[in-house]
């Protein structure tokens, strides 16, 4: 090799390389700013994960009642606000554990309480609140729902400052609510004050087919300090933030709730069983788990 193709060789080698090192630094640049948010910042949660915080997975022995650390059982037949036709009772006939499910069954029978009200239906409520509640975090359960007219079964929250502060002022986050009359439909919704019964945030969510009384399926919420995520077995539906609310209200949304388990029947929106209605009717839980930001 000729002493002008040395240099001619050495000097290719020395653009090749500057050229990697611009191609490798764009690179990096590009890197970099794939794993920001807007104007730069770091992307929502990246990286974090969810950290298994409380739980029943509703193993007990069957015909036991549920976890008495975990849940208390409500009572009574006052309508609940909502014009219900059913007595909530204690009574294993209504609320028990069995084959690793908490069964939460509606019966249609005369049953009259300690109170002196009689009705003509009974059925289950449970919560955990002054047992368990937190500020944020992943909420779910994996549930098979009841079916027919007047069914209302739900798994849902409410702020922890309810007996201070009263409902909506309280917060409510229904992570899922169904009617019986749309058997194929579930709802995500929060309450608060100003937003709150018919005035309400919420969506639906359908089924591509079936009924929800089907099978099992995974209801849940993200929560985080300004943002509520709702899904039915992994699929994001709806998103809430402090922008949704109606001018002037404010976000209910920002202290511990509870958890709260129920089938109602009858009320002022399902409407009334009717003679289409099967009873007894049962809503299966497989499980709950709450979560918390690691």
């Amino acid at each position: 090799m000729r002493l002008a193709d040395v240099g001619r060789w050495f000097r290719a080698i020395g653009l090749l390389a500057l050229l990697l090192v611009c191609v490798g630094g764009a690179t990096l640049i590009f890197v970099a700013a794939a794993g920001t948010g807007a104007a730069g910042a770091p992307a929502q949660n990246a990286g974090a994960s969810w950290v298994l915080t409380w739980s029943d997975e509703f193993d007990g022995a069957d015909g036991s009642a549920s976890d008495p650390k975990k849940w208390t059982t409500e009572s009574g037949g006052g309508g609940w606000g909502n014009r219900e036709l059913e007595y909530y009772t204690a009574r294993r006939t209504n609320t028990r554990v069995e084959k690793g499910n908490l069964v939460v069954e509606a019966r249609q029978e005369k049953f009259t309480g300690p109170d002196g009200v009689s009705r003509e239906y009974t059925s289950a409520r449970l919560k955990t609140e002054k047992l368990f509640a937190q500020k944020y975090g992943k909420f779910e359960a994996r549930i098979r729902i009841p079916k027919g007219q007047g069914m209302w079964p739900a798994f849902w929250m409410l702020g922890d400052d309810f007996p201070a502060v009263g409902w909506p002022a309280c917060g409510e986050i229904d992570i899922m609510e169904n009617i019986g009359g749309e058997p194929g439909k579930v709802h995500g919704t929060i309450h608060g004050p100003g937003y709150s019964g018919d005035d309400s945030l919420g969506a639906p969510y359908a089924l591509p087919s079936g009924n929800f009384a089907d099978d099992y399926h995974v209801f849940a919420v993200e929560w985080e300090p300004k943002e509520i995520r709702f899904y039915v077995d992994g699929h994001l539906y709806e998103t809430r933030k402090p922008a949704d609310l109606p001018a002037g209200t404010r976000w209910a949304f920002d202290h511990p709730f509870y958890l709260i388990l129920n089938v109602a029947v009858g009320g002022k929106w399902p409407g009334n069983p009717d003679t289409s209605t099967k009873f007894p009717q049962q809503m299966l839980v497989d499980y709950v788990r709450v979560y918390s930001r690691q």
